[in-house]
């Protein structure tokens, strides 16, 4: 256990598998990977769960291969939480709701994901259009995973 790597070594992969990396709105791709672990640890994960919420979108986004995510130093458990939290092409929203569901520690993960994505602030500096449709995507994935709005 102690050859894996370190949070703050997850991290530094994570910003550096992203750099350049910006979301939606134009900010620095790694603020987003940190206000998601920071919301992990708010709300009780471990430092698996941690290094998944660093990690969560770097396959998804091809920052890092799914080869280099399983030749990491990570836990089975952390790599399984990032691969069924990774969204795959033309997958319907159903599947990867069940995928998350079923694999222990990725719902954490997801609602913090979740959590931030719709973050009001971040959703304001967005066009009306493209608001209201990520507004009403998470709303869904929320509704498939079973979180309620007051889990937020």
């Amino acid at each position: 256990m102690t050859d894996e790597l370190t949070l703050a070594e997850v991290e530094a992969l994570a910003r550096a598998a992203h750099e350049g990396q910006t979301d939606k709105a134009g900010r620095p791709y790694a603020e987003h990977l940190r206000a998601v672990a920071e919301g992990v640890r708010a709300r009780g994960g471990d430092d698996e769960q941690i290094a998944a919420a660093w990690l969560h979108d770097s396959v998804e986004d091809d920052a890092l291969s799914a080869r280099r995510l399983d030749q990491a130093a990570l836990s089975r458990r952390t790599k399984g939480i990032v691969l069924a939290v990774t969204k795959r092409a033309g997958e319907p929203p159903e599947a990867y709701a069940r995928r998350i569901l079923a694999t222990p520690g990725a719902l954490l993960v997801k609602e913090a994901d979740l959590a931030h994505n719709a973050d009001p602030a971040r959703l304001a500096v967005l066009d009306e259009a493209t608001r209201n449709r990520l507004t009403e995507k998470y709303a869904g994935m929320r509704a498939l995973l079973g979180l309620s709005r007051g889990s937020v």
